[in-house]
Formats: C-alpha cells, structure tokens, sequence
C-alpha cells in the first residue's frame, strides 16, 4: 500500500474499532485505536505472509503474536481487512460463540491466531519459541510481537528478554506500545519502567523508536528493523502511540484503556473517523 491508502486504511480500521466494541457494549478501545497504524503496516507493507495459506505452525511465512491481547478488536479489524476471515465477522466481536472473544483464543481456530493471549506477559517467551523453531528447520522467516508498556511490569518478559538477548535469537522483532498507560492509571505512575532503552540493550537487544501513529515512520523503522535481523542479536522496536488516537475525547485518558463508548460517544467518535474507500464492514 502507498502511504495514502495505509493512512486510509487506518482511518477504517478505526471505524471498525469503534463500531465492534460500541456493539459489543464491552472491550478495550483506547490501546486498539493507537495501534492501528502499526497494524496497518504490518500486515499490509511488511509480514511476509499470505491468508489463504495460514498454517499453525508458521512455516514458510513471517508470524506475528500479539501478547497484549487487550487490544484484539484491532488485530480482528486487520486480519478481517487482510483476507484471513470475513468482514461482516467484525460484528461478532464477544459474542458467545464467537471466534472473536474478547482476548485472542485458539479454541475455534481463527485464522491468524496461534496462540490465546491477553495473560500478559506471555507472548515473548511464546514467539522466542517459534524464532527457535524456524531456525531448526531452516526457515528464514521472521517472528514479530506487540506488547503493552504496562505489560513490561510482568516479571516473564524480563526472563524471555533475557534469554534472547542470551541465545542470539536474532530472528525476533519485538515492538512495544509506548502510550505510557495502563489501565489504573499512566505507567510513571503505577510502576515507573525507567529507561527502556537502556535496559534492553543491557540484555543484549538492538533498540529502535518510532512514532507509532506516523505510518511513514512506522514502515521505515519496520524495514530497517528487518533490515536489522540475523546479526547475532533480537530487535526491540520502542513505538511511541498516544492511547485513543484519533478520537480527540479519548486521548491520553486511562479511562478508554478498556471502557466501550456508549450509543453518543460513539457517534462522535466516527464523526471524526471519517469514512473511506474501504468501507465499513
């Protein structure tokens, strides 16, 4: 996608966001809406990947794991927009019965998902598994995480950090979302994760930034990231997001990491999600 179709792109899955977890009256909106851009990128300019012929296993292809699993409804909106299942499932978002719950599950074999989360902290040790895994069977491929910057608190992470920085794993991009809150309140506050640059790359990572609502820069940092890879070291990519981005009402507030808008709120908020090309599901 050019850069215009990815800003596009993720004005729509905005829009998906806000009307699954309207409708849902449940859900976790804020992460969702921040994240998007990256999603975009990911999914569209950067994974090596193809729908039609997920396989459980990775093989072959480029694999993601979302280990914040909070944010679902955007990851949903992507793989619904990528091919991997079917738009009007977007308005199935926590239904019981759903493929779509409200944290990523296995249990109905949604395509794209290989691994339930949402217990963080979970998903680094996971995906080092999977980079493992790849180089045993000689598959060049990548594996790619996103984590909550409050999910840093997890004391996993830090074991998996290290192990990877320990064991070369230098097929692993991993990507924080810096928004600087969780849902008790902002980071600094709650539990101060103090310089994250410096303690990953004391673990033996290679860190990048990012603006993380700049597609432009998201796809550049992405590449080079890439770009980064099988040189004896994991890629930490530290994504700057503001939480609720594009809705101005939600913005910076801990009170949207995981509060549905009600029937006003969220007419508002598309309101200033204008519509796109794409079109809602």
């Amino acid at each position: 996608m050019q850069i215009e179709q990815l800003q596009q792109m993720s004005t729509q899955v905005r829009r998906d966001v806000i009307r699954m977890i309207h409708a849902a009256r449940s859900g976790h909106t804020g992460g969702s809406l921040g994240c998007a851009d990256f999603m975009c990128v990911l999914y569209f300019n950067v994974l090596e990947h193809d729908p039609a012929s997920f396989r459980q296993d990775g093989k072959g292809q480029d694999v993601f794991f979302l280990s914040n699993g909070h944010v679902a409804p955007v990851w949903y909106s992507v793989l619904a927009r990528t091919g991997y299942l079917p738009l009007n499932e977007l308005g199935t978002l926590r239904q019981l019965g759903s493929r779509l719950q409200g944290h990523p599950s296995i249990s109905r074999r949604l395509p794209g998902v290989r691994m339930a989360s949402g217990s963080l902290g979970q998903g680094l040790s996971n995906a080092i598994g999977m980079a493992l895994a790849k180089k045993m069977d000689g598959d060049s491929h990548l594996v790619y995480t996103l984590h909550g910057d409050g999910e840093l608190e997890e004391g996993q992470i830090w074991e998996a950090a290290m192990f990877a920085g320990a064991k070369h794993v230098d097929n692993l991009i991993s990507v924080v979302d810096c928004n600087g809150i969780q849902i008790d309140g902002f980071t600094k506050d709650v539990m101060d994760l103090g310089d994250l640059r410096a303690k990953f790359e004391a673990f033996g990572w290679q860190v990048l930034e990012m603006k993380g609502n700049d597609v432009e820069d998201v796809e550049k940092t992405l590449l080079r990231a890439k770009s980064m890879t099988g040189n004896g070291k994991p890629v930490m990519v530290l994504m700057r997001t503001e939480m609720g981005h594009g809705v101005d009402f939600m913005r910076n507030l801990a009170k949207w990491h995981g509060t549905a808008p009600d029937d006003a709120q969220a007419e508002a908020a598309l309101a200033q999600l204008p519509a796109t090309p794409y079109g809602d599901y």
